[in-house]
This record gives C-alpha cells, structure tokens and sequence, in this order.
C-alpha cells in the first residue's frame, strides 16, 4: 500500500473521530446512529494511522505530496 494521505488529511481525521466519540459518550449522539458515527471513527482514526484510505485508491486521489525524483 502506498500513502495517499497527507498530514492535514490524517489530522481532521483524527480531530473529528474524537469530537464523534466525545459527543457519543456524553450521551449527545445515542442510539443506532452513536453506534454508526463510532464505527467511522474508529475507521478514521485507522485510515490516519496506515496514511492510506482505501476509497482514495480508486479515484486516484492523493492528499500527499509527491516524492520529486533527481
């Protein structure tokens, strides 16, 4: 797997997996929806670990910078 991911991506990811987690565990989000919102957040914060998304890969979309060879 090549990263198609950059920094900023991998950092909102994170930020907003936290924020679904925050709310879902003060009660904010409940229900069947909490639980879905969790599971993309878990998916989040996974995708930021390993810099790669995999719905990226078939669109061709890199939010990475090229390495530029000499």
């Amino acid at each position: 797997m090549k990263k198609n991911m950059g920094t900023a991506d991998r950092i909102i990811r994170v930020i907003i997996a936290v924020i679904i987690a925050s709310l879902y565990f003060t009660n904010v989000i409940p229900g069947t929806l909490g639980i879905v919102l969790i599971v993309l957040s878990v998916v989040f914060v996974l995708t930021s670990l390993i810099s790669f998304c995999p719905l990226y890969a078939p669109f061709g979309i890199r939010t990475c910078q090229k390495k530029e060879k000499n």
